[in-house]
């Protein structure tokens, strides 16, 4: 089994992409940070099926961190994770410096609203804007027909949306099912930052939702039904909850009964932040 080809520049990406699209190949990409785990490889499935070719970016973002965020800290394991793609077939892995990305001088950023209002914003007011920034990049560099986002980064997945939507980018955004563990953890390149005890704290965090969701599902109301929900995350070991909120699916405006909604949390661990999100079906 063949290990995918590397490229560090944008010129040796579109040199390879311009030869896969002289031969009339369809491309697939899926944007990582790397720290590979069994949910970015789902996506790479996906992608495969989707498309002849799959490039995966491995790249982790400096814009998309606050200073008090980990990004030092943030697992990087390139032998590893090419190790990891030549079991699912990955064409190509693109793996540019923070320098390739972000040259000197470089000043432009993207701002996305829409979706990216509320949840993660109160806790985090750059992410989005250096989440868009470096997808718009990574679409303009690769040119892919389709980008493969999973659902578990679900407020994210519909910010990438809105920006295709807005620029006029000519990427279809897929959105692919949340991997979990045994015990319904979803999985996450932070999960390693957690001792045993701390994992099994983790574990009910998708329960605790699935409950709450299932309550409002049954015309509960929802503040009831998130404030129950978060006081059972704190009795459960979480030390502080950032949010437990139901939104629309489509567009995360605040949730209304007749629509198909998404209850989305963020909880910490210790130093360790785990998101998370169900359905909430409609009445």
């Amino acid at each position: 089994m063949s290990r995918p080809e590397v490229v560090d520049s944008v010129a040796a990406l579109r040199a390879r992409i311009q030869e896969w699209r002289r031969d009339g190949l369809r491309v697939a990409m899926v944007p990582t940070m790397g720290a590979l785990h069994e949910g970015h490889l789902s996506l790479i499935r996906i992608a495969k099926e989707k498309a002849e070719r799959c490039v995966v970016s491995i790249f982790v973002n400096p814009t998309q961190f606050a200073p008090s965020e980990d990004l030092d800290k943030y697992p990087r394991q390139l032998a590893r994770d090419l190790d990891l793609l030549t079991t699912v077939k990955a064409d190509l892995a693109f793996t540019p410096t923070v320098g390739a990305m972000y040259p000197a001088g470089f000043a432009t950023r993207i701002s996305v609203g829409g979706p990216s209002a509320g949840l993660e914003s109160d806790f985090r007011p750059t992410f989005f804007e250096g989440v868009a920034t470096v997808v718009a990049k990574l679409f303009l560099q690769a040119t892919p027909d389709y980008a493969v986002f999973g659902e578990k980064d679900y407020q994210q997945l519909c910010v990438v949306r809105q920006l295709c939507r807005d620029l006029d980018l000519p990427v279809e955004i897929i959105g692919a099912p949340t991997i979990r563990d045994t015990h319904g953890l979803a999985m996450s390149s932070r999960n390693a930052y957690l001792s045993e005890a701390e994992l099994a704290v983790a574990r009910q965090l998708n329960a605790i939702l699935h409950k709450a969701a299932a309550a409002l599902a049954s015309g509960a109301h929802q503040d009831e039904a998130t404030g129950e929900a978060r006081r059972a995350l704190i009795a459960a070991g979480f030390q502080k909850v950032d949010y437990v909120e139901a939104r629309e699916s489509l567009t995360l405006a605040p949730w209304r009964r007749d629509r198909v909604g998404r209850l989305l949390a963020a909880a910490w661990l210790g130093k360790t932040r785990l998101i998370d999100n169900v359905d909430v079906a409609v009445a």
